[in-house]
Order: C-alpha cells, then sequence, then structure tokens
C-alpha cells in the first residue's frame, strides 16, 4: 500500500473520528488486502475485492467478527474513502448473528466473584457486573469517575465517544476503597506492569477466565458476560428497559430488547388475552 494512500487513508480516519481501535483495524485490513494482491488497493477490480473476502472465509477460516471487521473496512475505504459507486466495488451486507449471550444467574456471580485469583481481579470483576461496563470501560477507569455522594460512575468517551452516567454499587465501592488502601493506583484504577497505563484489554479477560475454571462455570465465553448479568437481573428486579438502556449506553432500544428473549420465566407467567378472564 502506497505510504501517501496510507497517510490519506490515515487522515480520513481521524478527520472523522474513529476510535483508535478502529483505525488501526481498517488500516490493517487494506494493508492485509494490498498485500494478497500485491498491488495498491485503489487500483483492484471488484472482482480481486470479492476474491479476497472469499480468501478470509474459505482459506483463512476467520470468525463470524473478524470478517465483519474486514467488511466494514472495505465499506469505509471504498465507498466512503474513494467515493466509488456500490455498482464498482460490492461489499456484501454484514450477516447478523442471533445468537443470544449465556447469563449467569446471581449465584453463580457470586461464586464467579469468590473464585477471583487476588484482590485487584475480584474488584475489577465487581465493577464490571455492578455498572455493568464494558471490558474497555473498566481498565480505564480513573478516580474521578467514581462520584460516591450520587452512587453513580461516570463512564467517559465510551463505544461512539459518548460519556453515560451507570450505576455505581455499595458492594463494589466497598471493594474499591479497601483495594485502593492496598495497592494505591496511579491515573488508572486497574493498571499494567506501567502504574499510569490502563491494564490491558487481555489481562482483564484473563482474569475472567481464572476465576470462571476455578469455580468450574461452564458457561460464558467472556468478561462481557458480567455486562448481559447486569442487564437481565435489573429487568428481573422490573427495572425500566429505557432505564437499562441508558445505563449500557446502547445507542437503539432494539439492542437492549434482546434481554427480554432471556427472561422464560416471565413470558410463562404471561396469560394470553383469550384466557385473561380465567
Amino acid at each position: 500500500m502506497p505510504s501517501e494512500l496510507k497517510n490519506k487513508f490515515e487522515n480520513y480516519l481521524i478527520v472523522n473520528r474513529f476510535a483508535l481501535k478502529t483505525q488501526k483495524a481498517y488500516l490493517g485490513c487494506i494493508k492485509d488486502l494490498a498485500r494478497y494482491h500485491r498491488q495498491s488497493p485503489d487500483r483492484l477490480s471488484n472482482d480481486q475485492v470479492q476474491d479476497y473476502l472469499v480468501h478470509l472465509i474459505k482459506q483463512r477460516g476467520l470468525s463470524w467478527s473478524s470478517c465483519n471487521v474486514a467488511f466494514c473496512a472495505l465499506t469505509c475505504f471504498y465507498h466512503k474513502f474513494l467515493d466509488r459507486k456500490l455498482t464498482e466495488i460490492k461489499i456484501p451486507r454484514r450477516p447478523r448473528q442471533k445468537k443470544l449471550p449465556e447469563i449467569f444467574s446471581r449465584a453463580e456471580v457470586g461464586l464467579l466473584i469468590e473464585n477471583a485469583k487476588d484482590l485487584r481481579s475480584s474488584t475489577l470483576l465487581m465493577m464490571v457486573y455492578g455498572s455493568g461496563l464494558r471490558v474497555s470501560e473498566v481498565v480505564r477507569l480513573q478516580h474521578h469517575h467514581i462520584e460516591s455522594e450520587r452512587m453513580m460512575l461516570r463512564v467517559e468517551q465510551s463505544k461512539a465517544r459518548k460519556d453515560r452516567y451507570t450505576l455505581l454499587s455499595k458492594k463494589a465501592l466497598e471493594q474499591l476503597r479497601f483495594y485502593y488502601k492496598i495497592h494505591r493506583p496511579g491515573t488508572y484504577l486497574f493498571s499494567g506492569r506501567i502504574k499510569d497505563e490502563p491494564l490491558p484489554i487481555a489481562s482483564a479477560q484473563h482474569m475472567y477466565d481464572y476465576a470462571k475454571d476455578k469455580a468450574g462455570l461452564n458457561k460464558g465465553r467472556g468478561i462481557h458476560t458480567l455486562r448481559h448479568c447486569f442487564a437481565t437481573h435489573l429487568l428481573m428486579q422490573g427495572v425500566d428497559i429505557q432505564l437499562i438502556k441508558e445505563f449500557l449506553g446502547h445507542k437503539s432500544i432494539e439492542t437492549t430488547l434482546v434481554y427480554l428473549h432471556m427472561m422464560p420465566e416471565r413470558v410463562s407467567k404471561i396469560k394470553s388475552p383469550l384466557d385473561a378472564d380465567e
């Protein structure tokens, strides 16, 4: 990929305020496309782009999520950055997965936290579950985000660069205060080897995996499971779904509505209008 084209595309992503992680992923995809065909990507034909997509799916066997990133990167590069018409470069619509996430019961969440490797791990897991955080959010928590007077947690510049407020758990706050006395964290509440840098996401995921394995829990693929548990357990308490949407920072209520499908016991108690008088 010619350096001039790379710089222009990178500047386009920056000016349009794409997240740093997204910038790296999109640039990496277009570089990989250029390497695959050994040609500048702006000179490729539709057939060559389609051949690359087949290569990703068939030869490399990439997962749905990885292919999804490639679809988005190619759409951004050809249709938005190069302004090439849909008839010139055809990028297939992204397939949607309709698989419901697995969740833990409240007792299982408690068991998971009890089996955390150490104080830092248990505190981090409590913050994720107690406030419904994404892993990228919990590793970037700072002292001023904790608003204990209002029992609220401020999440700054998260997905889609939005700020929001969510719940602050009393139990998590007590644990956090104890953790602070022992570890005296720097800029970030959870840091890596370098004190003033956030904990790597992979390390947070490892904390979850360790606790899950030790607790003997077989479901729940990743730490994001705790965010699903937060939403579902609030819904089971009768909390309004619109409020849950705001806590989670979802752009659309449709994203939050998926949690209704994870509560079959509520559905089983509802009577059909035909049977309402019985």
